[in-house]
């Protein structure tokens, strides 16, 4: 999984796969979901991630053990 912030685009992106793009639907104002030739999610985009996430920059991973 990758996490980026582009403070230029103030965009925020979670990709859970490094695949290909089949489609892309805005879910919600400003925030857009990327599925693969399957239906599965591949990506998660946030745009004007400032105004929508705490911290957009800063990335805090956690797991259970």
């Amino acid at each position: 999984m990758k996490v980026n912030y582009d403070p230029k685009t103030d965009t925020l992106t979670v990709v859970f796969r490094d695949i290909a793009i089949a489609e892309s639907d805005e879910d919600k104002p400003g925030v857009i979901l990327d599925y693969d030739a399957a239906g599965n999610i591949v990506s998660i985009e946030v745009l004007d991630a400032s105004k929508r996430v705490e911290e957009p920059s800063k990335v805090t991973v956690m797991t259970e053990g």
